[in-house]
Order: structure tokens, then sequence, then C-alpha cells
């Protein structure tokens, strides 16, 4: 969650517009007029994200960045300037900027900063899931060691094989899988193996968290007056991770005129900046991930079947939880485990519960796993969690296995139907969130915008359009 920010920089008219800006987002913002003072107010209070200024007098926005890392690693420290150039970005992602823009930006900008912001968060308290318990002579950060997932499942332990041996190549991988499975933080893996030196620069993109009019400038980047608002060159991520790794997370949802443009980066390994003449060239490793099943879209006409091959050179497919046989409660023993320090309480699942996480079919998969067991533990006392602590249709399918993709949130008359699965998962974490789509769509591990678009679509069968009328708030 991100609800304060300070901003520091040297400019009074760009700390006032940028808090303006955030006050409208209802984020709480803090000021700093220098770097010392920056540094003064991380010491003395809380903050998830800071914007600061590359150049200021005494302490640059570089020493500010430093002393942060070593301070307050999982601070998102955004990098601003008005003089950027390709060398100071990605020396100040390689510092560990979390990103870098140029001055002055858009609110436009701004929203996609901090949703970035919100989505690595969320990625960042699911990473030890992912990551080996270190036991062995202070082995701190474990490059070395090979990827483990928890769980013993034979379909993970196959994932972890394929990730071991592409890793250390440049092919272009293609992460495929339903929403909450895991896909970015197998990434990830990917590229720590990839560069286990951590001298390569690793960029993420969340293709469908950008506005479409915003997407081709932030991939290629853009020269300056390219378009209304664009007043000053920007450096875009195919430029940021040259010579390292760039993730293009939900690439299914790109139009057919960007896959096109992207296509041709893949082939060529060049690109012009929107508005630009010049070719540019680099090397490039991409990563790209989906929960679209992109060879039906290519057999639909949605997606390039060229692009597709081209993305799928070597194909890592995330299993759903409900096909990895008891690894959900391995998994749910660690999010309780995780809960228990950060709540100081002590937890323990009685077998009935176990029975319950065993047996539900988690179509929200692991990130539905987690956000359940958070919001038991910050609910229950324990140290004994029963079944009952679990929502009521979750115990519904309790002592009996549940048919393979099957919610237990409603009954249905054909259980394999892709479509009436999409549908009663929505519905159910409509329901359970009472309407907010924020929280729905981060439940399902969907964009607002993907839920936006479903929920349209739905608006027009007489029968979906009823039941989300029935929902909280009506029409959501």
């Amino acid at each position: 969650m991100i609800d304060r920010i300070l901003v520091a920089d040297d400019e009074f008219l760009l700390r006032q517009l940028l808090e303006e800006t955030a006050t409208r987002r209802g984020l709480e913002v803090v000021t700093a007029a220098s770097g010392e003072e920056a540094v003064a107010l991380l010491e003395r209070e809380e903050f998830q994200m800071a914007f600061v200024d590359m150049k200021m007098n005494k302490l640059t926005g570089l020493d500010v960045l430093k002393f942060a890392r070593t301070r307050w690693p999982r601070l998102l420290l955004v990098i601003m300037t008005a003089y950027g150039t390709v060398d100071t970005a990605i020396e100040a992602m390689k510092m560990g900027a979390f990103d870098f823009v140029i001055k002055p930006f858009s609110p436009d900008q701004f929203d996609i900063i901090v949703e970035k912001g919100r989505l690595w968060l969320q990625l960042n308290e699911r990473d030890s899931y992912f990551r080996q318990e270190l036991t062995s002579g202070g082995n701190v950060g474990g490059t070395d060691a090979a990827p483990r997932a928890i769980g013993n499942s034979t379909q993970i332990k196959e994932v972890f094989r394929l990730v071991e041996r592409v890793a250390p190549t440049a092919a272009t991988v293609l992460i495929t899988g339903e929403s909450g499975t895991g896909k970015e933080l197998i990434a990830s893996e990917i590229h720590r193996l990839f560069d286990p030196g951590k001298t390569k620069p690793y960029i993420r993109m969340n293709c469908a968290a950008v506005p479409e009019n915003l997407l081709e400038s932030e991939l290629f980047g853009h020269e300056k007056g390219a378009f209304t608002g664009a007043v000053e060159r920007r450096i875009g991520r195919f430029e940021l991770a040259d010579g390292g790794t760039l993730l293009l997370d939900e690439i299914g949802e790109i139009s057919s005129p960007m896959q096109a443009k992207l296509l041709r980066v893949l082939q060529e390994s060049e690109f012009e900046r929107v508005g630009g003449t010049r070719t540019l060239k680099v090397n490039v490793r991409v990563i790209a991930s989906t929960n679209r099943q992109l060879k039906k879209e290519v057999e639909a006409g949605r997606f390039r079947e060229d692009l597709y091959y081209r993305l799928n050179v070597f194909p890592v497919h995330l299993p759903p939880l409900r096909e990895r046989e008891d690894d959900a409660v391995v998994i749910a023993r660690h999010f309780l485990s995780l809960q228990e320090r950060k709540l100081g309480r002590r937890f323990r699942f009685t077998p009935a519960a176990e029975d319950v996480i065993r047996h539900y079919s988690w179509p929200g998969n692991i990130r539905e796993l987690e956000n359940v067991i958070e919001r038991i533990a910050i609910l229950e006392d324990g140290p004994e969690i029963a079944a009952e602590a679990f929502p009521a249709d979750m115990n519904r399918g309790a002592g009996k296995p549940v048919d393979a993709g099957k919610p237990a949130t409603e009954e249905s008359g054909n259980d394999f139907n892709l479509e009436q699965l999409e549908r009663r998962s929505i519905l159910g974490a409509l329901t359970q969130t009472g309407g907010n789509r924020t929280q729905a769509a981060l439940l399902l591990g969907l964009s607002v915008r993907t839920l936006r678009n479903k929920l349209n679509e739905y608006r027009h069968d007489p029968d979906m359009s009823a039941k989300l009328k029935m929902l909280p708030g009506g029409e959501v």
C-alpha cells in the first residue's frame, strides 16, 4: 500500500505541483527543499515512495539514493531530472532506483509510477514465497542458491527445472498461467540466475497498467515535442533494459499496432523513439507473461501469429494451485508464518482448517490464498485457526474433493465451461469485496482495466446484468 510520499526538489513550483497532484489522488505528501532535509525526514518518518531530484546542492538525488538503499531498502525511490540521459538513467537504476523520470512530467506519468509502485510492493510481499530459507553460513541473498518454490508437487519442480535451464541463456521466455500463479516472480528468478552478479538492468513493464496512448512512449521513449505534453526527451523501457532483461507483463493486452512495433524490436533489436528519426540498437533479453491463451488469441485474430512465435521461444507454464496436490496447505502455512511475524501473534491451523484449504479450488490461485490467510490472521486471536474462520463458501467443499476448475462460490450445471467459471469468479470476488473494483481486481489477479472491460461486456447479458445489480453498490 502506498499512502505517504516524500517529494524532494529545490524547485518550489515542482514541489507544489507534485503535492497537489498526489493530494488529489488521496495520498499524503511531505516535501523537502534539499537532499539534507529529505534524509532528515526519512530518518524521522515513514514513507513508501520518494520522488527525489537528481541535482540539488550538497546532497544530490544519487546521494540520497545511496543513503536510502542501506537504511530503508523497501523505500521506492524515483529519481527526477531535467537533464536525463541514458547513462544517468542506467546508473540510477543500477544503484537501486525504482524509476527514473524526466521533468516536467504529466499527472498521467505520476499515476503510472505510483501504480507500478503498488504492484511492486505486492510482488515484494510475495517474493519470499519463492525464496529458499537461508540456514547456512550467512549466505545472505542466496544469489548462488537454486530457486525453490514452497511445495513438493512434481508440477512446480518441473517449472524450476525449466527455469534453471533457460536462465543462463539469452532466449526469449513466455511465461503463461492463470492469474495469481506467480508469473512475475518466475521472471524475477530467471533474471536473478541470468545475472548473479547483479550488474545488469532488470526492467519491468505491466502492459495492461499503461494507457494505450502512452504505451509506445513507455516502451520506446519519445523526443521533445513528439506530442502534446512531451516537453522533454523520455527514455523508454527498452533503452533502460539494454544489456539486461525486460519483463513485458500481460503481453496479451497490447493492441495490434503495438504488436507490430514490438515484433520489429524482437526481430531487429532496433527501434526509434516516438517523434525521433535516429534508429537505436539494443541488446535486451525479453521475458513476456500472460494469463491469456495466446494460441487461441492467434486463432481468433486478436494476436499476431509471427509475434507469438517470436515470444514463445522457450515456454514456461505455471500450473494453477488446484493442480498442485497438497501444495496449498504448505503455502498457506508459509503465509501464516509471515503474518505471525507481522502481527506478533502465534497461529496454527487445525486439521479441519487444512482440510478446507486442501479441498477449495482457489480460482484466484496463490494470490487469493495469501489474501484469505492475511484476512483471517487479522481477525483471529489465535493460536488455533479453525475451519469456521474461513468464508462459508470455502467450508462448503471441505471434507470432499472439489472438481478441478470449479470455484466453491456457486453451483453450476457445467463445471468445465471456462466462460461460466470466469463469470462466477468475478461475481464471487465482487461480492467478497463489497463491490470494490480495485480490491476485486487484486483478488482475481487482473488489472482494473481488464475487470472493467469484462463488466462492460456482461452488462449486455440480461442474466449477468441482473446479478451485477444485486451486488453491493448496484451496478458496481
